[in-house]
Parts: structure tokens; C-alpha cells; sequence
């Protein structure tokens, strides 16, 4: 029986922010998605693909001049179990493990299914980072092995997320309550775009969606910042940008007054 398959991006070892612990972080090639803020736009395609490297100000006649990076990988389930047990050592210590992320992990259903039976198999602590924009039939398929989601929410008005992701919030939406109803362990992750999520506005809406959603009292505010912006110019890729600026401390302090006064406990950061 051949061994299952999938597409990776990146694979990134001693990550701390990707849920409880020191963590291994696999990213997942593809995303249904298109935020405009997107942090990791090399992983949004469903294969592999080659970008020129540098800055737009460097080229000086044509863009073969550039060196040149291909961002996705066909790997097996056994591959990546290997690279995750080398740190073993230190999941033990810290009580971490491996976070899958992406692009969308979901997106990839078998390969993650798989991959799921494999870390059950040696012990690991399993994270999912999701975007939730799935069918349920995904997470009941897999949710029996999750120790934690890591569920991101946007925009609670439908308009104005599919407008800035390019998809409905709906199922999104749907998957989250009822991934909450079953008593997932999950910790909401909200990316606080300057004037597009960071809003009050979204943000009491948010708030409100939450609450009849008794078993979810975590909640991480992730702070602008231009990484996504500055991989689009250095991989020349056609996507807006956004010149926007990170928010400041005392900002970051009054948006997460907000959901402490409901009584969430709130991180700022991953």
C-alpha cells in the first residue's frame, strides 16, 4: 500500500507561538482564503511554486537575473514524523509537540488524517491552525485526535469578509460553534488588521458571537506586522499593498480590555 502524501511549504522547528510548549510547525501548501494581509502569501497556491528572490528597486533589465526560490514539497507522512521526533527531548520538557498550520492543513484531509494517526502513534501533542472555512465532516473526521485548535477568526460581517478574503464566513462561522458545542479545546486567534479587523466595531461583534460559546474562553490578539507585505516585494508577487503599520502597545492593551471585560482570558501574540 503506497504511503500517503502532501504538500508542504515550510517545516520550522523551536516555534513557541504555535500553541503550548517548544513546537514543531508544518506548513501545509494551499489556502481557500485570500486575506489581503496574508502572512504567508508563497503558501497559498495548492503546489509548488518558483518566485524570483530580491527587491523590486534591485532588478536592473529582467527578472531571470534574480535568483530564483521554489516554495512547496511533496513529502510522505514518515518524512515528517522523522523531522518532528528529533526534538522529542524538548516536547517532553516543555509539555509541546507539533502544530500543523499553513496555507490551510484542512485543505489536505488525508494527508492530515493520516499524519494525525502517525503522532497519536509516538505520543504527540497535536495543534491544528485552522481558517475553519471546511466542511464539518473534516473536523469530525479528525477532531478525536486534536488536543488543541487554533481557530482564526476575521470579520464577523459577512460583506466585508468576503471582500477581504474572498470568501464567505458562514461555514466558517458554523464550523466554529460547533466545534465549540462538542467541547474542543480551542483558543480563538483574532489578526488585528489596522482599520479592517481592529475595528471596535468587529471587534464587540466578535465578542458577541463568542458568548453563547460557553467552552471557549481563550482568545490571542496577533498584532500587525509586515511580514506578508515584505515577502511581496521581495517575491515580486502581484498582491496589494497594504502600507499599513503595526498597532502600539497602549492600542493593543485597550482592544484586549475588551474581551477581558467579558472575562476571556486574552494573550497578546501568537
Amino acid at each position: 500500500m503506497m504511503e500517503c502524501t502532501g504538500t508542504i511549504f515550510d517545516l520550522r522547528r523551536f516555534c513557541i507561538h504555535d500553541g503550548p510548549g517548544i513546537r514543531t510547525t508544518v506548513f501545509f501548501q494551499g489556502c481557500p482564503l485570500d486575506c489581503w494581509w496574508c502572512h504567508n502569501p508563497e503558501g497559498r497556491s495548492t503546489s509548488a511554486e518558483t518566485f524570483p528572490l530580491g527587491r523590486a528597486g534591485d532588478i536592473a533589465t529582467t527578472s531571470n537575473q534574480l535568483s530564483q526560490s521554489t516554495f512547496g514539497r511533496m513529502v510522505t507522512v514518515s518524512e515528517i514524523i522523522h523531522e518532528v521526533m528529533r526534538d522529542e527531548p524538548f516536547y517532553d520538557q516543555s509539555r509541546g509537540g507539533v502544530t500543523f498550520s499553513g496555507g490551510e492543513p484542512m485543505a489536505q484531509i488525508e494527508f492530515l488524517d493520516d499524519l494525525l494517526d502517525a503522532c497519536t502513534g509516538v505520543g504527540l501533542h497535536c495543534t491544528i491552525d485552522t481558517c475553519g472555512y471546511t466542511s464539518f465532516v473534516d473536523f469530525e473526521r479528525i477532531r478525536d485526535r486534536v488536543d488543541l485548535f487554533l481557530f482564526d477568526l476575521k470579520l464577523i460581517d459577512p460583506a466585508a469578509h468576503k471582500y477581504y478574503t474572498g470568501v464567505s464566513n458562514e461555514i466558517i462561522l458554523a464550523n466554529l460553534a460547533a466545534l465549540a458545542k462538542l467541547g474542543c479545546n480551542i483558543d480563538v486567534r483574532l489578526p488585528l488588521i489596522p482599520d479592517i479587523t481592529d475595528t471596535m466595531e468587529n471587534l464587540e461583534a466578535v465578542a458577541a458571537f463568542l458568548r453563547p460559546l460557553c467552552s471557549i474562553r481563550r482568545i490571542s490578539l496577533l498584532p500587525y506586522n509586515k511580514l506578508g507585505e515584505d515577502k511581496v516585494e521581495r517575491l515580486h508577487l502581484l498582491r496589494r499593498r497594504l502600507g499599513l503599520e503595526p498597532q502600539s502597545p497602549e492600542m493593543l492593551e485597550r482592544l484586549a480590555a475588551i474581551f477581558r471585560d467579558y472575562g476571556y482570558e486574552v494573550r497578546i501574540g501568537g
